[in-house]
């Protein structure tokens, strides 16, 4: 029951960044967005998400994982009920950035705790971890064809509505089925937890304002020097502070470096795959919402059966480095479908279903041995930090990956402007496809060159399956 519970929180969590894809459109109609500004919806999400993960881990190993765990509960469903109520564009966008706050603490502190839970046997943590990481696919697809049907059927207030219930009930839950969890004694490093998202939040915001802009503009390029020297400015402070966020001794844990490179590189293909595949299906393929949510359901039935039944005993059979290469090179592969047999005229069966079944498979086979390769080398004290720094590789892979795309995908429709107009939106999407796979592709070959596969891993989950 608490891995039934802590599986929904994850599927939360990842669902808020996908639910609003097909609502965007009515959102922007009914608040007044323009079209520069719509993006917000999506990234004060992800960017105050992946900010504060770090600090969400860290809170979890300091105050308690249900502590924390129930505290992001409760911020998620305030800021939902915020977010469904927004009578103008910026109440909406600190409804969703209170969100992605919320989801911060959530997420670190639910991994954590399924860890715990599965600790002392370690036949039954493989069968965990896919439940886990089925889940988390399972919200990204599930996100989008909810949002299809709530906007089609309700409306776009209800894809922020929805998580006021489920919220409710996780708060209920929560005091029964979880167990304190573990505290310890330190301190916040609040001056390092501002640095990071400050620079996450202007490195995002000068990729995605860089097509508008231009990217020589001055005003593109000195967003991005600033993030970047104040993202090298928490580097500093991380390594000259005595209780700093991340304490940059754990990267030397076994694998836990090229495992949050791998999760960086695995966000950075898929996110944009499911991405542009909406946009491609209904843009362009003219399909409604709700026919696009559908066609998206094959993906994750595909996703939960190889996570939960299958990835585990691959694991065990040919290893953590063989599956990520395998997965990444499946996605990559994938995107290169994408990118050369998407017509105008395309169709579900042809051009749609074969490439999104085989970026599925290499999701499934990817996530659950990179995670796990970010999380096990790494001391029980620190296992809050090392679960928040894995799910901030993945979101920051995610929303950098995912505003590059969008701006290649504008340049490329940008330069065929004066011709068809849904063909040059086709050629900015195919081309979106072609960089995520090869993102992936150069994920893969990291992964290769750089992860250890142990044989213990594989035989402890062997035993399990």
């Amino acid at each position: 029951m608490a891995l039934a519970l802590l599986c929904l929180a994850n599927f939360m969590v990842i669902m808020d960044t996908s639910i609003i894809g097909v609502a965007l459109p009515a959102i922007k109609e009914a608040l007044g967005y323009s079209q520069e500004s719509l993006q917000w919806v999506f990234n004060a999400y992800v960017i105050f998400f992946g900010g504060f993960l770090l600090l969400g881990g860290r809170l979890s190993d300091l105050f308690g994982q249900k502590r924390m765990f129930m505290w992001g509960f409760l911020i998620l469903t305030a800021a939902s009920l915020l977010a469904g109520l927004a009578w103008n564009d910026t109440v909406l966008n600190i409804g969703r950035a209170l969100q992605g706050f919320g989801s911060a603490l959530i997420a670190p502190s639910a991994l954590t705790i399924v860890m715990m839970l599965f600790s002392g046997n370690p036949k039954e943590l493989g069968k965990a971890l896919g439940f886990w990481g089925a889940s988390a696919a399972a919200g990204g697809s599930a996100g989008v064809f909810l949002g299809g049907v709530i906007t089609e059927w309700l409306s776009w207030e209800w894809t922020f509505l929805i998580n006021v219930p489920v919220g409710i009930l996780a708060l209920i839950l929560s005091p029964g089925l979880l167990a304190k969890g573990t505290r310890r004694k330190g301190s916040i490093d609040i001056v390092g937890s501002v640095l990071v998202t400050a620079a996450l939040v202007l490195i995002v915001y000068g990729i995605v304002t860089a097509e508008h802009n231009g990217w020589g503009a001055p005003t593109t390029i000195w967003t991005l020097i600033l993030g970047l020297a104040l993202f090298i400015l928490f580097l500093i402070v991380q390594a000259v502070k005595k209780e700093p966020l991340v304490p940059l001794r754990i990267f030397k844990a076994p694998n836990l470096a090229a495992g949050n490179i791998a999760l960086l590189m695995l966000s950075g293909g898929w996110i944009p795959l499911w991405y542009f595949l909406n946009l491609y299906m209904q843009q362009v393929l003219k399909f409604s919402a709700f026919t696009g949510g559908v066609a998206l359901l094959p993906m994750t039935i595909v996703i939960a059966i190889f996570m939960i039944a299958i990835t585990g005993k691959l694991i065990a059979k040919i290893g953590v480095k063989a599956n990520i290469v395998i997965g990444l090179t499946a996605l990559g592969g994938s995107m290169i479908l994408f990118s050369t047999n998407t017509p105008v005229d395309g169709t579900f069966l042809a051009n749609v279903l074969p490439a999104s079944l085989l970026g599925a498979l290499g999701m499934s086979l990817a996530y659950i041995p990179s995670m796990m390769s970010a999380m096990n080398g790494a001391k029980p004290e620190e296992a809050g930090l090392a679960s928040g720094l894995a799910n901030t590789s993945y979101q920051i892979g995610s929303a950098i990956s995912l505003a590059i795309m969008v701006a290649i995908a504008a340049t490329t429709t940008s330069a065929q402007a004066g011709g068809d107009p849904t063909a040059a939106l086709n050629s900015g999407f195919q081309a979106a496809f072609l960089w995520s796979g090869i993102v992936a592709f150069i994920g893969a070959l990291l992964a290769l060159i750089f992860i250890r596969s142990p044989k213990k891993v594989g035989s402890d989950i062997s035993k399990s399956m």
